[in-house]
């Protein structure tokens, strides 16, 4: 299974100067874990996190003061559309992070998470053992 099957092409896309207050707001509407952040100016194409505004919190600093672009992760892993499974899982346990902003073309396409890639993977492998207990 490919990378287009299993990922989200529903993608929230903030600005840099975005608040941490805003920016879980949308993420909380959107029922998402991560925002593409997109900063021409900057580094280009970023992402933020629940965690990145988790941690952020944690350390005291205000969701209504802290921007995206100061939480915002520019060293990015992108994923390929056509990228397997197996691929993208492997960049995400090497790197240590759950989402991976799929790019066509240079272009934000979708993200992928772990949660996608097991969504996938869980009826599979119930088919398999299935099929080894017939």
């Amino acid at each position: 299974m490919l990378v287009r099957d299993a990922m989200s092409s529903v993608v929230l896309t903030i600005g840099p100067t975005h608040t941490l207050r805003q920016a879980a707001r949308l993420m909380s509407a959107r029922r998402v874990g991560a925002a593409v952040v997109l900063d021409p100016d900057h580094c280009g194409i970023g992402i933020l996190t629940e965690r990145d505004i988790l941690n952020s919190l944690g350390a005291g600093e205000s969701p209504d003061s802290e921007t995206a672009c100061t939480h915002t992760t520019t060293s990015v892993v992108f994923a390929s559309p056509a990228w397997t499974l197996e691929e993208a899982a492997a960049a995400m346990s090497s790197g240590g992070f759950r989402h991976l902003i799929v790019l066509d073309e240079h272009e934000p396409v979708g993200i992928v998470s772990v949660r996608d890639i097991i969504r996938c993977w869980a009826p599979a492998r119930r088919e398999t053992a299935v099929l080894a207990g017939a």
